[in-house]
């Protein structure tokens, strides 16, 4: 007896599972022939605005006391490129969240409630929040 485990071939792996056409028309009924397809042409968008102005309405959020989503399994992903120093920081802020505040949370937790204090912060405050005075260099 063989130790070895024995593995499906690439040709089962990969074999189609829908079925071929000629099987989907052979199983259709004869007194309902298939009806022409009529093939129209979608109009063609208009070029996009050259000018950089936002053609879309901007989503806003009516309550501004929202809290980031916590810890739950996340379907979106930005990656962010962090200095040595601004890693450090962020490392040294969790560590002191658990040392000093008795409070764990992981790097992408506090980020999570970083974005969601300064976006609350800017809806709040506009030209005046603390992300906008930052952004302009004061």
């Amino acid at each position: 007896m063989s130790r070895r485990a024995s593995l499906p071939g690439a040709d089962e792996l990969f074999r189609s599972t829908t079925p071929a056409l000629s099987a989907v028309r052979d199983s259709l009924p004869d007194s309902s022939p298939l009806a022409p397809v009529s093939h129209q042409v979608a109009p063609t968008p208009s070029p996009p605005n050259k000018k950089g102005v936002r053609t879309t309405s901007r989503r806003r959020v009516t309550n501004v006391e929202n809290s980031p989503s916590g810890r739950e399994k996340h379907d979106e992903k930005i990656t962010v490129y962090l200095s040595p120093e601004e890693l450090f920081d962020l490392d040294q802020a969790r560590l002191m969240l658990r040392g000093d505040l008795g409070l764990a949370a992981d790097r992408g937790r506090i980020v999570r409630e970083s974005i969601a204090v300064i976006i609350a912060d800017l809806q709040a405050k506009g030209d005046q929040s603390i992300l906008a005075r930052r952004l302009r260099g004061h």
